[in-house]
């Protein structure tokens, strides 16, 4: 069993669009066409059981319809199942947090960067609370981001600034805890609430136009680098994650297996962490 927790599609009537949109600002490769069916085709190419997929909320007026998209696609009880999502400045936010709840959606993604709002904001503290109070975990883009170059929004120290101030919430750090600041945030592994997901944090960078990126921004972390954050964190604390289609699910899922990892640690992170947190047999 393989299990994707990090991945991105849009509605079949927009995808197009939006990946294109997103591949030319960010000049990155893109892996699928941003559809769930496309996803489902990398899969299989990949050999990867079930997707998560992460919807980021830009429009906080929209949503509940976001988080009724998200509910209707689950409803097929197919291989990809998707999250809820809120903003900080979603309206009636904890009233749209225990609906998503009732909804069944586990989980919400949050995107401090996309939403321009500094993750240690009272408004953000107001977000994780409702979120634990509904018994919603919370997946959040961690770090640095290679589309907005030099924005902190989501930044290690603003992530353990709010950890100090909020009830205890599981929080999921997409990135390996903080995108280009791994090393900030093998501090954040002492607060035991807190788990990683793997997602375009190894290799290297594969931008589609020649020179966009300079040749110390491509590396990613190296093996070294990699295992010393899941020792950090703990292999129950590490989830597989590709960040679809920005990255190849079949490459992703090869430089995990091939880690020095025990087999028992390989499938911690590769699909019975993401069983815990769906509470489900995937």
């Amino acid at each position: 069993m393989i299990i994707d927790f990090h991945t991105h599609t849009f509605p079949d009537a927009i995808a197009a669009a939006t990946v294109a949109h997103m591949s030319d600002a960010s000049a990155l490769t893109l892996f699928s066409d941003g559809t769930d069916g496309g996803l489902l085709a990398s899969m299989d190419a990949a050999g990867i059981d079930r997707s998560v997929v992460l919807p980021v909320v830009t429009n906080p007026v929209k949503t509940s319809n976001i988080n009724d998209f998200s509910a209707r696609c689950n409803e097929k009880r197919g291989r990809v199942f998707h999250l809820g999502g809120l903003h900080p400045d979603t309206p009636d936010l904890p009233i749209e947090a225990a609906r998503a709840a009732r909804l069944g959606l586990r989980g919400v993604k949050v995107h401090p960067v996309y939403q321009r709002t500094d993750f240690d904001d009272i408004r953000f503290m107001r977000l994780l609370e409702a979120a634990g109070e509904n018994g919603l975990f919370v997946v959040m883009h961690a770090g640095l981001d290679v589309g907005f170059p030099g924005a902190e929004y989501a930044a290690v120290p603003k992530i353990e600034n709010a950890l100090r101030q909020v009830d205890p919430v599981t929080l999921v750090l997409a990135h390996m805890g903080g995108w280009k600041q791994w090393a900030q945030a093998e501090a954040l592994a002492a607060y035991p609430n807190v788990l990683i997901d793997t997602a375009f944090s190894f290799g290297r960078i594969q931008p589609k136009r020649e020179g966009k990126y300079d040749e110390s921004e491509l590396p990613l972390m190296d093996d070294a680098a990699f295992l010393r954050q899941v020792r950090a964190f703990g292999a129950d604390r590490v989830l597989f994650g590709t960040d679809s289609p920005w990255a190849s699910q079949k490459d992703a899922l090869s430089a995990v297996r091939a880690l020095p990892l025990t087999d028992e640690e390989k499938d911690t992170i590769l699909y019975k962490n993401a069983e815990k947190l769906l509470h489900e047999e995937a």
